[in-house]
């Protein structure tokens, strides 16, 4: 976003860079701040600083009306994301239902399928333990 106007042949950036971007989008920023914050466009320089308008902006999530105007591709996960969750809940159920009706005619205990990954889960086994601040400030300072 900053920087990213071009004006004899200097790169514009902060607060022009913004006013820019606001103005291209003043709609869906206007209702984010609205909806979200509980402030208008007409609060900048008042009530809301540049400042945190631009922190606002970089931070908005993938289901705001900025983000679905700029970025569809990308507000779609967050609008699914309780959808996925739920089918990968009725896949986890499905395999195993599945995997005891197979075992169930050869004597064997079924084996238990693995989980269908969700997002924010990692798999990976963790390494290593958390020092005591004691022995972590020892190895820091020498003390």
């Amino acid at each position: 976003m900053a920087g990213s106007d071009q004006k004899g042949g200097y790169k514009l950036g902060g607060i022009i860079s913004l006013a820019v971007f606001v103005k291209e989008h003043s709609e869906a920023v206007d209702y984010d701040l609205i909806t979200r914050a509980g402030c208008e466009l007409s609060d900048v320089g008042g009530r809301l600083s540049w400042s945190a308008l631009n922190h606002f902006i970089k931070n908005t999530p993938p289901d705001g009306a900025l983000m679905r105007e700029i970025r569809p591709d990308l507000s779609q996960w967050s609008t699914t994301a309780k959808t996925n969750a739920l089918l990968a809940d009725i896949y986890d159920i499905l395999a195993a239902i599945n995997s005891n009706l197979c075992a169930k005619g050869s004597g064997k205990r079924a084996k238990r399928p693995k989980p269908y990954p969700r997002p924010g889960k990692s798999s990976a086994k963790k390494v290593g333990t958390a020092l005591p601040q004691s022995e972590l400030h020892k190895r820091i300072f020498g003390k």
